[in-house]
């Protein structure tokens, strides 16, 4: 059985070599991915199963990196009432819009128009709710303090 890490230093070290390790196996996802794309198009890349890992790879990195990025922000900033909700519908009347110009384009029709002003509210709320929440946990804990 291997013992728990208690050295700072060699924690450091583990995480530092976890990072190589990751960059290297992104280097390889993405050089396969690559070769798939020059060989049959990029839709035969992206109907590969590595492509969904690496995309879901690529999101959490990014959900992960926001929570130290909230971490680093200045601590004086405070979060106004009813802010999230002016976020949203300004999210919400952004998508309207994109949908529509999209309903104008010749070849696609109001269904069109609707699926893509949802997918873009939604990848858009998600990302901006968790962020809100992280600011809102984030201040919450220093007032405590």
């Amino acid at each position: 059985m291997m013992k728990k890490i208690t050295d700072e230093r060699l924690m450091i070290k583990n995480l530092k070599n976890i990072r190589i390790a990751f960059l290297i196996q992104s280097l390889g996802v993405i050089g396969i991915l690559l070769y798939t794309a020059i060989k049959h198009g990029i839709s035969g890349m992206t109907s590969q199963p590595l492509w969904i890992v690496f995309m879901l790879t690529a999101i959490v990195l990014g959900y992960l990196q926001m929570s130290i990025s909230i971490e680093h922000e200045n601590p004086d900033k405070k979060i106004k009432k009813g802010s999230y909700f002016k976020t949203v519908m300004i999210i919400l009347l952004i998508t309207i819009g994109l949908g529509f110009l999209i309903t104008l384009s010749p070849e696609s029709g109001p269904k069109d128009g609707f699926v893509v002003g949802g997918v873009i509210f939604l990848c858009t709320l998600a990302p901006y709710s968790y962020i809100y929440y992280l600011r809102k946990k984030h201040s919450e804990d220093t007032d405590e303090e």
